[in-house]
């Protein structure tokens, strides 16, 4: 009999509460600790509602409200505002009092439907956050106009507290809008301590510990402020590639990828239930009261602008948190390994900033060239997939759904070799929910510094490849095991091996 069948009966005769634990008992996974700051708009809510399928995945410790060149609240006084961003002027003239703000309510609204659906989502897994919790740790931050940073607000001090606090444990602050909140923290600090006994340890220890992961720069609190004054903060840049994402995807997503954001299967995969049925999608009828150029869910102005009804419009943000996603890609681990969130290069100009330059382009099969988009677009349809299952999850007790399969490797993820040494390697594959699972080898060749293509040979879940004679002393190999279940959703996982050369060739 199919195990899932077999556990629908089961549950027919044993108490729900009885059965329950079994699909919960694993080792406590350490979590990325991690703080969203969101300006609002129809791209963050989408963002937002995904991220809260993945809260069980992160460990979220704080959610809040800031402003950016594209939204501010006012203060409330009249006062007009004009931007200081050159190249949106075109898009906003002239001085605002306030510009399309969509309040302080929709997080709430959003963790309220989080709630009606938490029962469900705890059968799938015990680390998704109380919503009580969740909401305790919605803030409003320096909102008023784009890049203000001149009080503490709520949320500034926030984030002060975090960065202060004894645990020194990284925290990656996501950037949806502007990142004047965090910089208000930061000067607070600053204020508070510089030229006293503590600054030099303060200073280290904020440094090490705050991660930030800008989405564009949405205001010029990085460049004026944080960037001369905290230089040593490690920074992610994504300047455009979260446009695989975002309003542009028809024309950055690989034809084979396109019909992941489409209107067929959004409407099919995504669009239902509490959660997946307050996505927001082109010509959906939705509107935004806050924002009057939210016109995307005009369907006469869907089809004009050359979308479907139900086409994505925009995650541009979901790249500052999918890199955080424990899917066995290691992308938390450094910027330019790459993964769902696509891949990120140092800077030649800046330390401790990453940015999607030339050095993070990928190669792109489909076009035969190198792409500044392909590093994130090439996982279009394993984040989607995944995506739609936990979609499920709100919906399904945990036998109904599926679920991601495992994959461990024998010889170890990090392995030291020598040139012209034979490398073999085995992958431990099983799935939680009985289902096939196909195993897939392949060298990601951009990630790695060995720079060059390197041949491996695989079947089913070994795989062997001879480290190249001409590699360098310290340069990597990136070995992808790409594991796929048959699910109804079929759902991907990882194992990423990195060969590290050492020494002379063996030959």
């Amino acid at each position: 009999m199919n195990k899932k069948k077999l556990a629908g009966l089961i549950l027919g005769t044993l108490a729900l509460g009885a059965i329950l634990p079994q699909h919960n008992v694993a080792a406590a996974k350490e979590r990325p600790q991690t703080v969203v700051m969101t300006d609002g708009e129809v791209d963050d809510m989408d963002s937002f509602l995904r991220f809260l399928l993945y809260t069980n995945d992160v460990d979220v410790k704080g959610i809040i409200y800031t402003s950016s060149m594209w939204h501010y609240s006012g203060d409330g006084k009249g006062t007009l505002f004009e931007s200081n961003m050159d190249w949106i002027k075109k898009y906003h003239p002239g001085k605002h009092t306030d510009l399309r703000w969509c309040g302080t309510d929709w997080i709430t609204e959003y963790i309220e439907k989080y709630r009606s659906v938490y029962p469900k989502l705890s059968q799938h897994d015990k680390d998704y956050l109380a919503p009580d919790k969740l909401q305790s740790l919605v803030k409003v931050g320096n909102i008023d106009f784009e890049g203000e940073m001149a009080k503490d607000t709520e949320g500034s001090r926030w984030i002060e507290q975090l960065l202060l606090s004894a645990d020194k444990t990284p925290i990656h602050f996501e950037t949806w809008g502007g990142s004047n909140t965090f910089a208000r923290a930061l000067k607070s600090i600053e204020d508070k301590y510089k030229g006293t006994a503590q600054w030099a340890s303060i200073y280290k220890q904020v440094s090490q510990k705050a991660i930030l992961y800008n989405i564009m720069n949405q205001d010029e609190t990085y460049k004026n402020y944080i960037a001369i004054n905290w230089p040593d903060i490690k920074v992610a840049f994504n300047e455009l590639q979260f446009v695989s994402i975002a309003y542009a995807w028809p024309k950055v997503a690989p034809p084979s990828q396109k019909k992941y954001f489409g209107g067929e299967w959004m409407q099919k995969n995504i669009l239902k239930g509490a959660i997946g049925g307050s996505y927001m999608t082109y010509g959906d009828g939705h509107k935004l009261a806050g924002d009057p150029e939210d016109k995307f869910g005009s369907l006469e102005f869907a089809q004009k602008a050359g979308y479907q009804k139900y086409d994505l419009i925009s995650e541009g943000d979901s790249p500052s948190y999918l890199y955080l996603i424990d899917n066995g890609l290691r992308s938390a681990e450094n910027f330019s390994y790459g993964g769902w969130s696509g891949r990120l290069s140092p800077s030649r100009a800046v330390p401790n900033l990453w940015e999607d330059n030339i050095a993070s382009y990928d190669y792109n099969p489909e076009t035969g060239k190198k792409d500044r988009f392909y590093s994130q677009t090439r996982w279009i349809k394993d984040f989607q997939n995944d995506f739609a299952a936990r979609v499920d999850w709100t919906m399904k007790d945990y036998q109904e759904a599926n679920h991601a399969p495992k994959v461990e490797i024998v010889e170890g993820l990090n392995q030291q070799v020598k040139p012209g040494q034979k490398i073999t390697l085995h992958a431990n594959v099983s799935d939680p929910d009985g289902d096939k699972t196909n195993c897939c080898w392949y060298v990601y060749e951009e990630a790695g510094t060995y720079g060059a293509a390197v041949q491996i040979s695989a079947k089913g879940t070994e795989a062997s490849l001879v480290v190249p004679q001409n590699i360098g002393s310290g340069e990597t190999i990136h070995v992808i095991c790409e594991v796929t279940d048959n699910g109804q959703i079929p759902l991907t996982r990882y194992a990423r091996i990195i060969l590290t050369a050492e020494g002379e060739s063996e030959l």
